[in-house]
């Protein structure tokens, strides 16, 4: 098979109804965000901070001339600090609002790429009224475990950064 025949039956396969989510991992979860929204992957390099920010507010980076803030999904999740090792990822995304930003998120890896029927995506749970869950659009089962799809765009909102 020839590799425009390969990237025919993929292109296929997207349009069979299913939607594609680049999944990453963070404390040892698989979370999910839709592909068309990734910009750009880059490898952890340093940001320049910015003072009187929230924790969860790395700094700002330079992206051929466009500052982008970057956000520690650890912190924003309140989940423990942990060093960041070679596999530590940014993702630069597009979020959607009044207007639309470009924003990086620092996760532990990126893991792969799923292509997902909607029917398949199950309703997040509800924990009661001390767990928001308002971020995640739903949970899909891959393989044994469990990916959480994340809704960057309220996740990511100004918002909820300030």
């Amino acid at each position: 098979m020839t590799e425009l025949q390969q990237v025919d039956e993929s292109l296929d396969e997207i349009d069979s109804g299913t939607e594609q989510y680049l999944s990453f991992i963070l404390n040892g979860e698989e979370y999910g965000v839709e592909i068309l929204r990734v910009q750009e992957i880059k490898g952890w390099e340093y940001v320049t901070p910015i003072p009187n920010t929230p924790d969860h507010l790395c700094g700002v980076l330079n992206l051929r001339g466009s500052i982008v803030p970057v956000v520690n999904l650890r912190c924003r999740f309140d989940m423990p600090l942990k060093k960041f090792t070679p596999t530590t990822v940014v993702i630069v995304l597009k979020i959607e609002g009044v207007t639309q930003r470009t924003v990086g998120i620092v996760v532990d890896a990126v893991s792969d790429a799923h292509n997902i029927m909607p029917s398949d995506i199950r309703v997040t749970p509800d924990f009661g009224s001390q767990v928001d869950t308002s971020f995640i659009t739903g949970v899909v089962p891959i393989g044994n475990d469990m990916m959480m799809i994340l809704d960057i765009d309220s996740l990511l909102s100004v918002e909820a950064l300030g």
